[in-house]
């Protein structure tokens, strides 16, 4: 066989190894046994090895994965990489459809496409003249991580397209959009492979997916089961449909794999008739889903109705019912929060709910494991909807056996071994003791933290390190630390101790507002603070204030100003107060120049939710207080403007149900910038 003989060979061989990757990993109908495939494969290395300069990047051989890698590179994508805004049930549905119609009426007509919801992680490929060239993970919609060498690894990725050669009409430049996931089979199996090694198994496939695409090696992710399921084109030289449906269906004839679960429908009523089957479905589909996303199929009318904050209008995922379990309560713990307020929890024999393990879940209160007349060794159900944390829904009476347990209230601290206060007509239980250990350590974590003096690079191991070496045994102390002090603690060279005093140093200009969140009153958080500040402009006045002119100020009630002078009169903490005053920390709130009803967001009150663009949230909130308004940090009724950053969460959904109106980052500069 001469040279060329050869080089045509290897080029032939390519094109026809990818084609029986397509048959196998995309279609799952091989046409030739393992054998020859893999006899295939061998040759086309040796011929490879022979002639390096036809290596090309859609090469069988390159799946392999490259070099381990030292970071993640960025990419730009295309176009936004958008989430999709919730609905929970039909009536979601519906007001969402209203919703579109009112805009324009040609939705009546548009038609729908149903596709599952894919738990997995969300990948844009690009290709360059037929040729896979870089793909990314979604990142913050904008801008991704070049995952490109460990998506190689990935056989239903097609490294060219088409894959069959009849057909025409490639784009030079082509951006599709798709999910990375593994079948359940094969992640049950994955875990017992693991098991048999002795090595750690994973707890969900979404999490075993997400993790292998983000190593730095490519050779971890070549050995995951990973899984493609494209949906969406992001960007093309060339227009190739301009339905949701067509869209589908020019991705299979390019050679990319397509849920054979989507389905068109003529209406919305036909929407409505089809949920119940997708939801009967759920634990037919091999792969885990967590709903079915509905959108019209015309894009470009889709593309008209543009956005609400980052969610395009023409689309909507419909979600699944939370899933509910039962399982056996061991015993009742006892957490002792910052503030002294003692908290239940459920420890729990351990049980899988949506793909993960759980141990503990949340019992509210006491009283709330009163009334429900929870016992330990009962069989309980748990609830755990989306990401939240699990709750206890009850007791399951009818199957007792008679050794359940009714549980005791403790009436001594479980950290400190003081006796603990109930105030009449409060639910929760308190211990008072100022100097109790685990009261200490998140005390000193909430003063540290972002939203009160942002003390930057001191998390709660730095401060449970503090406060069993003695070095802090109040607030205070945290402003003698020195070098010497820190290097004694482990962890600690000469930079990092450096950072953190340079970072407490900084602490010392913040706001009263700041300062007074950060003091941990029971009660007074973010908002009231300001409001505090705002209202006293000093420490040495709020000391002073009687509970009749504490409640002068708005939101602050009897219970609030009680705990407020009761704070202030304790001689522990005006012992802190003189200490903070020695240190020459004591903020001074300036005098609003303005009238408050000349200032353009006065009287409104706002709620943040998801990552803004351009703003930290802090920002935003300094800014809209600047301005007049207020912010809280959950939606009610009272809430005027729900401000919308990206993977916005339940804040989100209550604000619909309430009615309250949405508006962008870019709204509210505009709003704040109106007078």
């Amino acid at each position: 066989m001469t040279e060329m003989d050869e080089r045509r060979e290897l080029t032939a061989l390519q094109r026809e190894i990818n084609y029986h990757n397509y048959r196998y990993h995309v279609l799952d109908d091989p046409i030739i046994s393992d054998y020859e495939y893999d006899m295939m494969i061998k040759r086309l290395h040796e011929l490879e090895e022979r002639y390096p300069d036809l290596v090309t990047p859609d090469s069988p051989t390159q799946r392999s994965g490259a070099q381990v890698l030292e970071k993640f590179q960025k990419i730009v994508h295309p176009a936004p990489i958008l989430s999709l805004a919730n609905a929970f049930n039909k009536e979601d549905l519906k007001a969402w459809y209203e919703r579109i119609t009112k805009l324009d009426n040609r939705v009546k007509n548009s038609g729908f496409v149903l596709e599952p919801k894919i738990d997995g992680l969300t990948v844009v490929l690009h290709y360059e003249n037929g040729v896979f060239v870089r793909g990314a993970t979604r990142g913050d919609g904008e801008i991704g991580e070049d995952i490109t060498a460990n998506l190689r690894t990935i056989r239903s990725i097609p490294l060219r397209i088409p894959v069959e050669e009849n057909v025409k009409n490639v784009p030079d430049r082509f951006v599709v959009r798709g999910e990375v996931f593994i079948f359940s089979k094969d992640f049950d199996a994955l875990n017992k492979q693991l098991e048999k090694l002795g090595e750690k198994t994973y707890q969900n496939p979404r999490n075993t997916a997400a993790g292998s695409l983000r190593q730095l090696d490519p050779a971890i992710t070549r050995n995951r089961p990973l899984y493609l399921l494209t949906y969406a084109i992001v960007d093309t030289s060339i227009n190739v449909t301009s339905t949701q449906w067509g869209t589908l269906e020019i991705l299979r004839q390019f050679g990319f794999p397509v849920s054979k679960y989507c389905e068109r429908c003529q209406s919305f009523d036909e929407v409505l008739n089809r949920i119940d089957h997708w939801m009967e479905i759920r634990d037919q589909i091999p792969f885990e889903v967590d709903g079915v996303v509905i959108k019209l199929d015309n894009l470009d009318l889709a593309g008209k109705l543009g956005y609400v904050g980052k969610d395009p209008r023409g689309a909507i995922a419909l979600k699944y019912p939370a899933r509910e379990v039962s399982t056996i309560l061991k015993d009742i713990g006892v957490n002792v929060g910052r503030t002294g307020v003692l908290t239940p929890y459920a420890i729990l024999e351990p049980v899988e709910i949506g793909g993960v393990i759980v141990k503990q879940a949340t019992l509210h209160n006491f009283d709330f494991i009163k009334e429900k007349d929870i016992r330990i060794n009962d069989r309980v159900m748990i609830k755990r909807a989306g990401d939240v944390i699990p709750y206890v829904i009850g007791p399951i009476i009818e199957v007792r056996k008679g050794n359940e347990t009714p549980y005791l209230i403790p009436d001594k601290c479980p950290s400190c071994g003081q006796e603990v206060e109930n105030v009449e007509g409060e639910v929760a239980y308190y211990c008072v003791n100022s100097s109790c250990p685990a009261q200490l350590v998140r005390n000193v974590e909430h003063f540290v933290s972002k939203e009160a003096m942002n003390i930057e690079g001191m998390g709660i191991k730095i401060v449970e390190q503090l406060v069993a070496s003695g070095l802090v045994k109040d607030y205070a102390d945290l402003y003698l630390l020195t070098k010497t002090h820190l290097l004694t603690l482990e962890g600690f060279a000469e930079k990092k101790a450096e950072n953190l005093l340079y970072s407490i140093n900084q602490s010392r200009n913040c706001s009263l507002a700041r300062f007074l969140n950060a003091l941990g009153i029971r009660g007074v958080g973010e908002v009231a603070s300001s409001d505090l500040a705002r209202a006293f402009l000093s420490l040495d006045r709020l000391a002073l204030a009687s509970i009749d002119q504490l409640q002068m100020v708005e939101g602050i009630g009897p219970n609030i100003a009680i705990s407020i002078k009761d704070w202030f009169e304790r001689n522990s903490n005006q012992e802190l107060l003189e200490k903070f005053k020695k240190l020459s920390i004591w903020p001074v709130e300036e005098r609003q120049q303005e009238r408050p009803e000349d200032l353009p967001l006065s009287g409104l009150i706002f709620v943040i939710t998801g990552t803004l663009p351009t703003l930290s949230r802090d920002e935003a909130k300094a800014m809209i207080e600047k301005a007049g308004g207020k912010t809280t940090d959950s939606v009610s009724k009272n809430t005027n403007f729900l401000v919308l950053g990206e993977n916005a969460g339940s804040k989100l959904e209550k604000a619909r149900t309430l009615g309250i109106q949405t508006i962008s980052e870019e709204k509210l500069l505009e709003m704040i910038k109106s007078k």
